[in-house]
């Protein structure tokens, strides 16, 4: 199995000059990302070390419906939301076949492309799911390398600098976990307790991140995700080099101050709701 990592997670909002907006105010510095030729898309990225935050707003209906590409425009109409976790492939050819042999539906590789603001064209290749599988991930290879599409002193003024879980609301852990263990190639994970967020979960480590399937066993923000949209992605967490940093940016900016909780390994984590994130959660877990 080549999967090394989760390569960024998709955000859809409904205007993407607000969208990068709101994340300016969360502390991430991002940056114009381009246009989707052909799809109607277009986007802003915030990069970290490795992995990146990526924000898409529909540029063109007209050719957005002519293409098909992605079914994101319910969130768009529903004020935004985390619509794909992006899953990282170092031979995605060999993974696809790989899936496959599993049983599992996957699409042809497709390549992909967008043109940046200054001209310059970004390219990777990439694999859906098929229906029988309408889980909210898919596969990327990069074709343009990593020191090409980031920016050079990229940083943002949060601290964050890497991906540390995304997470899915499921309304059966069990079967979930059956299936992305199929679908990924990898052990079933144990379960565990979120404490954060009030979950029972089990964690897919791809590299440094996880990808997280989460129901809930009480109040908190995966029965809240939940009961708003029904299964499905619904918080990033993302690890920083200053909780303070990142707690004394938001709140300069605007940011109601987030809920802080203690993650069942110890450390403190806090919590920016939906509705100062474009319907995602957004969580900060680091030193103090």
């Amino acid at each position: 199995m080549t999967f090394t990592r989760i390569d960024h997670v998709m955000i859809a909002v409904p205007e993407l000059d607000r969208g990068v907006d709101t994340y300016a105010r969360l502390g991430f510095d991002v940056q114009p990302g381009g246009e989707h030729p052909g799809i109607g898309t277009h986007n802003a990225i915030a990069f970290n070390e490795e992995d990146y935050l990526e924000l898409i707003a529909i540029r063109d209906r007209n050719e957005y419906a002519r293409s098909n590409r992605w079914s994101g425009v319910e969130l768009v109409e529903r004020a935004g939301g985390l619509r794909y976790l992006i899953v990282q492939s170092d031979d995605l050819a060999a993974d696809v076949a790989a899936t496959r042999g599993r049983g599992v539906d996957v699409g042809e590789l497709a390549e992909g492309n967008r043109r940046t603001p200054s001209g310059r064209e970004r390219r990777w290749k990439f694999a859906l799911l098929g229906p029988s599988n309408p889980l909210p991930v898919f596969f990327i290879q990069h074709i343009t390398p990593l020191a090409e599409r980031r920016p050079a002193g990229a940083g943002h003024p949060n601290g964050v600098y890497r991906t540390e879980r995304a997470y899915i609301a499921v309304s059966d852990l069990a079967a979930a976990v059956d299936t992305y263990s199929r679908v990924l190639g990898m052990a079933k994970p144990p379960i565990e307790r979120g404490t954060v967020i009030m979950a029972e979960m089990a964690v897919f480590q791809l590299g440094s991140s996880g990808l997280t399937l989460a129901h809930p066993y009480g109040p908190g923000a995966c029965a809240d995700a939940l009961s708003r949209r029904g299964p499905g992605p619904f918080q990033v967490l993302y690890r920083t080099k200053s909780m303070d940093a990142a707690a004394r940016w938001l709140s300069d900016h605007g940011v109601p101050p987030p809920a802080r909780g203690t993650r069942n390994t110890g450390e403190q984590a806090m919590l920016v709701p939906p509705e100062h994130a474009c319907g995602v959660y957004i969580g900060f877990v680091g030193q103090p």
